[in-house]
C-alpha cells in the first residue's frame, strides 16, 4: 500500500476518474475526469438524472468497477492508480468501507442480528466480540428491539437500518450508499437519510449518498451533481435551497 501525502482530514480523494466503455464508433464516456474529496465526518448527496453516471462514480470509488484513468486514494492510501489497482480489493473493502444498496439484501434466513454479525466474523472478528457490537448497532440505529426477527418480518424501513448497522459492523472510514431510499415511503425515506447524517457526523465517517430524492436535501452538509458523466457542481446545502 503506498501512503499518501494528501489532504489527512480526508476520507476520500478522487481525481480525473474516467470510465470508458467500448472503443472507435462504438466508444461511450460513462464518467469523465471527476474530481472528488469528501471529508471525515461529511454526509453528501450525489445527485443527477438517469443515466448522468451517478452509480459509476460510485461503483468506481468503491473499487467495483476499474476506473479507464485517474486516481483514488481512501484512507490517505493509494488505492488506485495509474490505470491499476494497488490493494486487494476484496480485504480492503471489507476493512474500510461499507455499502448499502437500493434493496436492502439480507440473506433471508438469518436474523437482523446474524445479518450484521456476519459481516465482521468473515472479516475474522471473534464471535462474542461481533454479538455484542452488532447488538449495540442495531440498538444506535432504534431497532435493536428487532434483533431476533427474520428479514421478511421487518419493514421495509427497518430492513434498511439493518443494513446501516451491517455497513458500519467493520468501522469503515468511507460508507456509500446507491439509491437507499428508493423503495420507501417519503417519511421512512427520509428516516433513512437522517440515519445517513447521524452516522456521519457520530461516527466520523464520509458518507456518499446517491439519490433522486430532493426532499431531504437539509440532511447533506454538500450536494454533488452529475451530468452527461461529468461532475458539474459542489454545492452546500444553504446554496441548494
Amino acid at each position: 500500500m503506498t501512503a499518501n501525502s494528501g489532504d489527512h482530514s480526508a476520507v476520500l480523494e478522487a481525481s480525473s476518474l474516467t470510465k470508458v466503455y467500448g472503443s472507435g464508433h462504438t466508444e461511450v464516456v460513462a464518467v469523465q475526469d471527476a474530481t472528488l474529496t469528501v471529508a471525515r465526518g461529511e454526509v453528501v448527496a450525489l445527485l443527477g438524472p438517469s443515466g448522468a453516471g451517478k452509480s459509476t462514480l460510485l461503483t468506481m470509488i468503491g473499487l467495483i468497477l476499474p476506473p479507464t484513468a485517474g486516481r483514488i486514494v481512501i484512507g490517505g492510501v493509494t488505492v488506485f492508480d495509474a490505470h491499476r489497482t494497488r490493494v486487494n480489493v476484496r480485504r480492503f473493502r471489507r476493512q474500510h468501507m461499507g455499502f448499502v444498496f437500493q434493496k436492502a439484501n439480507l440473506i433471508p434466513f438469518l436474523t437482523a442480528a446474524e445479518n450484521v454479525r456476519l459481516a465482521m466474523e468473515i472479516n475474522d472478528m471473534g464471535r462474542r466480540a461481533a454479538r455484542r457490537r452488532a447488538a449495540e448497532l442495531l440498538d444506535y440505529l432504534g431497532v435493536g428491539e428487532r434483533a431476533d426477527h427474520l428479514p421478511a418480518k421487518l419493514s421495509g424501513g427497518e430492513q434498511q437500518r439493518v443494513a446501516v448497522a451491517r455497513a458500519l459492523a467493520n468501522r469503515p472510514g468511507l460508507i456509500l450508499a446507491d439509491e437507499p431510499t428508493a423503495a420507501l415511503d417519503s417519511v421512512r425515506g427520509r428516516q433513512v437519510m437522517e440515519l445517513f447524517r447521524k452516522v456521519a457526523h457520530e461516527q466520523q465517517s464520509g458518507v456518499i449518498v446517491v439519490t433522486h430524492d430532493h426532499r431531504a436535501l437539509d440532511v447533506f452538509d454538500r450536494t454533488l451533481e452529475m451530468e452527461d458523466g461529468e461532475l458539474r457542481e459542489s454545492r452546500t446545502v444553504s446554496q441548494a435551497q
